[in-house]
């Protein structure tokens, strides 16, 4: 159904009536417009035996971080032999001072592209989830502190001192391991472990080691993680032992997968307690894995499909604006990666934008607006109202309606006041099962915007005075 942007009638008094009533002050600025649209892994440029690629599309949308976690599983990133320690340093009884013991070939050209991009790299030190029965790279490292000068000599002073013949590329955050708590419960990593291969206790002895190398030897850089796949209990005995033992932290990544945004920012501010419980004032809050799940069994496919709908186009856009306005720094959504399913972005085969991309190209227009200003009226659990203004006092306003119930699919009228602002002219670009991003006409009522929305769907409107 196509939106409809009404002029105020008598004819459609009591339909307005009903409406969500909501105002935006663009006079009232409330703080920056976040970088809530990073993503993980990067984009695929065609090439000259392959017409696929999604590059252009990629860059379009602006993303500001690509965490590379999980690369190593992309063939056109360079598999295997990508991101990864035990890719760039395949035999951990070599020499970590020669160049010779590393292989650094198919991760610079996978950095070159996200950097080309725009796209600022978030640098994920250690290995992919492996679900296999034999493991390769995630049981704890026989030598904690060689594994620290791995990274510092020499993959941090490759990309960011040119060391091996490198780069000087200024990569800010580097992240240690990735999800240690997934299997913690029940002691499950002595049985099949995915993420980490030991005990919690070793884990907090290798963290605490490595960061502590690390951030002696790059002060300016954010060292930090641990990306805790989800257990808050497991985080506070992390936390606990960083500050038992003076372990500097200068960002914690955390990850959530969910059906209601309010879930994953309600964790938002669970983990920025826990932060300041610990003395980590100052350390930023960053989500880096995150996407719509019902379940991971019974509920899996269903899941996937949803993901991939318009229904996890509106989940995007509502986490978005939802952590917008909670204590949580930047999110990057879990997957760009080319070749699964949790790229809901880019379509399957042909790589071409989906729904879900939207979602990152608006919130990169609202992001160049620059300021976040005031919205009030917003009483309606389905709806996720977000405006921002550029120094010029163009306005831009992204309109979300979510549900996660599918037995509701009536559209709802939405009114939308500007306070104290004369509109010169509006755009508005719609977003639902039947448009993507899709130019339709805005008609207004004096200082009030009338349309409707569809039980997911979001609308990017940009106003000048």
């Amino acid at each position: 159904m196509k939106i409809r942007l009404f002029l105020t009638s008598v004819a459609l008094l009591g339909t307005v009536a009903l409406s969500a009533q909501i105002v935006v002050d663009p006079s009232l600025a409330v703080g920056p417009v976040k970088p809530m649209h990073g993503v993980n892994n990067g984009p695929l440029k065609a090439g000259k035996s392959q017409t696929r690629g999604n590059f252009d599309d990629y860059c379009a949308a602006h993303i500001p971080f690509a965490r590379t976690h999980d690369a190593a599983f992309c063939s056109s990133y360079g598999g295997e032999h990508t991101v990864d320690i035990t890719a760039i340093f395949p035999d951990f009884d070599k020499d970590p001072d020669d160049p010779a013991s590393y292989d650094f070939t198919m991760t610079d050209g996978y950095l070159k592209t996200i950097r080309e991009a725009g796209t600022e790299v978030f640098y994920r030190l250690g290995q992919k989830i492996e679900h296999g029965e034999k493991k390769y790279g995630i049981m704890p490292p026989p030598d904690f502190l060689k594994w620290a000068v791995i990274c510092e000599h020499h993959i941090i002073r490759h990309y960011n001192e040119g060391w091996a013949g490198g780069y000087h590329w200024n990569i800010r955050y580097w992240e240690i391991w990735n999800e240690p708590d997934l299997d913690a419960r029940n002691d499950a990593w002595k049985v099949n472990p995915r993420t980490w291969g030991g005990s919690p206790e070793q884990f907090f002895a290798f963290y605490s080691l490595a960061a502590k190398h690390l951030k002696y030897c790059f002060p300016d850089l954010k060292i930090g993680g641990p990306a805790i796949a989800g257990d808050e209990k497991w985080a506070e005995r992390f936390l606990c032992h960083l500050q038992k033992n003076r372990v500097p932290l200068d960002f914690f990544s955390w990850h959530s997968y969910a059906v209601k945004p309010e879930s994953v920012s309600a964790k938002a501010d669970r983990i920025r307690a826990l932060l300041d419980k610990y003395g980590y004032t100052d350390a930023e809050s960053i989500l880096n894995e995150w996407n719509y799940v019902k379940g991971w069994s019974d509920e899996y496919l269903y899941s996937v499909r949803a993901m991939n709908s318009i229904k996890g186009a509106s989940f995007i856009v509502s986490v978005m604006q939802d952590c917008q306005d909670k204590p949580v720094d930047a999110l990057m959504y879990y997957d760009a990666r080319i070749g699964t399913s949790f790229n809901a972005l880019f379509d399957f085969y042909t790589l071409k934008p989906t729904s879900c991309y939207y979602p990152f190209y608006a919130w990169s227009k609202l992001a160049r607006c620059g300021q976040q200003v005031a919205v009030s009226g917003v009483d309606d659990p389905e709806l996720h109202v977000t405006a921002a203004r550029d120094d010029k006092g163009r306005l831009g306003i992204l309109v979300t309606r979510y549900t996660d119930d599918n037995n509701v699919v009536a559209s709802k009228p939405v009114s939308l006041t500007l306070k104290g602002m004369q509109i010169g002219e509006a755009v508005g670009h719609l977003t639902d099962a039947d448009h993507l991003f899709t130019e339709v006409p805005v008609q207004i009522s004096d200082d009030t915007l009338h349309f409707r929305l569809e039980p997911t769907a979001f609308l990017y409107l940009t106003l000048v005075p």
